[in-house]
Formats: structure tokens, C-alpha cells, sequence
């Protein structure tokens, strides 16, 4: 269980990195909005596959 909670924590820091990288560099407002649903969405679809994996082993 500690290691999924390690794992959850990594995936919000590079999470937040590709935010501010996105914020950093992305010309245009829309594109940006658009990239950060992307990264929340795969954030968001590894952190539930990491409790899924915790709950069931």
C-alpha cells in the first residue's frame, strides 16, 4: 500500500511539472487548457489504476 501512495505522489509532482511547463510554454490559451485535461486525464487515469492495483494485491 505505501508503495501505491509513492506511486500516486510521483505521478501528482510530474503532474504539476507538466503544468507548469504547459503554463511556460504554450502560445495559445486554448491549447494550453487543452493540454492540461490531457495531462489530468492520464494523471488521473494512473493514480486509479495504481489503487486498483494496490486494492487487489
Amino acid at each position: 500500500m505505501i508503495s501505491a501512495l509513492i506511486g500516486i505522489l510521483v505521478i501528482i509532482v510530474v503532474g504539476a511539472i507538466c503544468f507548469w511547463v504547459i503554463d511556460r510554454f504554450a502560445p495559445d490559451r486554448r491549447l494550453a487548457n487543452l493540454l492540461k485535461l490531457l495531462v489530468w486525464g492520464c494523471a488521473a487515469d494512473a493514480a486509479s489504476e495504481r489503487l486498483t492495483r494496490a486494492g487487489a494485491g
